[in-house]
């Protein structure tokens, strides 16, 4: 069955140094990096379509749109949530709030479009 609106994942990570500005080279602190809270809601995006895409379908990310509003130490559990709210032919597209705790420290939109994995493959 294919994907539609209302599905929705969820990931979550203890940050830990390595998931930090500081080794990822995106900043000089010891927090939650940027791209690691991109990584983080891409995979809860995954996380919604786990089961519900055709065999030998994936999907792959097209664009990603994300405030990252407030810092997460070392130690502090991150958890992403990702809502699918549209559905346009083979593009989907989510609504992804990442939160430490009972604050929001991260939200956006994530595009996904399905493809033929092996098609896909051959192209790369």
């Amino acid at each position: 069955m294919g994907p539609y609106v209302g599905l929705s994942g969820q990931q979550s990570i203890v940050v830990s140094d390595d998931d930090s500005a500081l080794t990822t080279g995106s900043g000089d602190v010891p927090t939650l990096a940027t791209p690691r809270v991109v990584a983080l809601a891409e995979a809860a995006a995954i996380a919604a379509l786990d089961g519900h895409l055709e065999e030998g379908q994936t999907s792959v990310g097209t664009q990603v749109s994300l405030r990252h509003r407030a810092p997460s130490p070392v130690g502090r559990r991150v958890e992403a949530i990702a809502a699918l709210t549209e559905v346009d032919g083979r593009t989907l597209r989510f609504n992804v709030t990442v939160r430490d705790g009972d604050r929001t420290v991260a939200e956006g939109l994530i595009e996904r479009v399905i493809v033929d994995r092996d098609w896909f493959l051959r192209r790369a």
